[in-house]
């Protein structure tokens, strides 16, 4: 059962707004067995959007469509499909309920305008939209499934989950598919990918597919396999996932929509430990990651942003001569910033990280890109010298991502 969604709208193909309708249409439709087989975005035009229809039911066995039902002129998804399906509209009595109820909720009156949100193609059954006063529209027409939504996210949402999925499931057999990612960082796509060719290449005994997917820092596997019984899908999934981690296992740290920040966060906290940290080329980035994680404040006591010398003495004691002799970016000045941020805030943990972000300031002993990462424990302290690029902002990200890290494998490690 194949799928292709169509998003309407000159926004988006100016760049005004981004496109997450699609994203998330394609989650429901896969999580339901259904293969999304293209994503199209149309601009606000009649012969663009029916040579979009035309193109989609050539390819696919449901048409999904979200964008242009308002009430202004602009909108002429509604009049566009009547056009396409050769009919005229009707006035739906149930929509017409919801507008008036949608209006009478704010202490407003219908207007003409939007009573016409009530006026549908003649050969389509209406879907209820409780958020908004644009129904949605089914229609079923030479064996193709056309779905048509409004373009507003938190309408789309809910007619996708009340409304579409289950009429989907109802009136076809879908098949099931199963995804799993596992997440890896430390190592780069082409070094993964030879680590694992053999393995890689034993999936398709049990038909499962790999996609390498790639972001800042780390790579993503996603693992998919499509049939009837979900139980032996899983099962097989598993099994290659195991042997993965006997591996690689010293590169993964998650599965599914794990995050660092998460994973940390949930070590401290069952361990009731708290931590701390001194940020100097990430400018609070990492405090950012970690308290972006709800129940933070039950691990997470402070940060100090020390991005100048000046700061790095007044506020971490960090011995002036030793920033002078030494540079900040230093492996002695950064494990002394984890060790001033662990005592002054009187945590467990603490991170401290000093770079070159870029995409000046660097030199031939420290180009752009070199970066010192420090963890203090109750233990010890110890540091890591990286070497990323000089992009800065990748540069910000990576330094994060790496700290959190090298404190993640140290906390399994003592909890191991």
């Amino acid at each position: 059962m194949k799928a292709e969604i169509i998003t309407i709208g000159d926004e988006l193909l100016i760049g005004q707004v981004v496109d997450t309708n699609s994203a998330y249409i394609a989650t429901k439709l896969n999580e339901a067995g259904i293969y999304v087989h293209q994503i199209t975005s149309v601009s606000d035009n009649k012969e663009h959007i029916i040579e979009a229809l035309g193109n989609a039911a050539q390819k696919a066995d449901i048409i999904l469509i979200t964008g242009g039902l308002g009430p202004t002129n602009d909108d002429i998804t509604k009049l566009t499909l009547c056009e396409y399906f050769k009919v005229g509209l009707r006035f739906d009595e149930e929509a017409y309920k919801d507008v008036e109820h949608m209006f009478k909720v704010r202490g407003r009156e219908v207007t003409e305008v939007n009573r016409k949100q009530a006026e549908l193609p003649e050969n389509c059954v209406a879907l209820r939209n409780k958020n908004g006063t644009a129904p949605g529209m089914w229609f079923d027409v030479n064996g193709k499934i056309y779905i048509s939504m409004p373009g507003v996210p938190y309408e789309m949402k809910a007619l996708m989950e009340d409304e579409v999925i289950p009429k989907l499931q109802n009136q076809f057999t879908l098949p099931v598919i199963v995804h799993r990612n596992v997440l890896t960082i430390g190592i780069g796509e082409s070094f993964l990918a030879e680590k694992i060719a053999a393995w890689e290449a034993s999936l398709a005994n049990d038909k499962i597919k790999l996609a390498y997917l790639p972001s800042i820092g780390m790579v993503r596997l996603r693992l998919s396999t499509i049939g009837e019984d979900r139980n032996l899908l899983e099962k097989n999934v598993q099994r290659k996932i195991n042997e993965l981690q006997s591996l690689v296992g010293e590169f993964i740290f998650g599965y599914e929509t794990d995050t660092l920040q998460e994973i940390v966060g949930k070590v401290l906290k069952e361990r009731k430990q708290t931590i701390a940290t001194a940020e100097s080329c990430t400018g609070g980035y990492i405090s950012h990651l970690i308290t972006s994680i709800a129940g933070s404040s039950d691990y997470y006591v402070g940060s100090v942003i020390t991005y100048s010398y000046e700061i790095k003495t007044l506020e971490l004691n960090i011995n002036a001569d030793l920033l002078n002799t030494k540079g900040a970016v230093s492996q002695e000045v950064v494990e002394q910033m984890a060790s001033e941020v662990r005592r002054k805030f009187k945590t467990d943990y603490s991170i401290a990280v000093s770079g070159i972000a870029g995409p000046s300031g660097g030199t031939p002993e420290k180009p752009v890109g070199t970066v010192w990462i420090a963890i203090a424990t109750p233990q010890r302290v110890f540091s890591k010298r990286f070497q990323f690029a000089n992009n800065r902002l990748r540069n910000i990200q990576m330094t994060a991502n790496a700290a959190l890290n090298l404190l993640r494998k140290d906390l399994l490690a003592d909890k191991s």
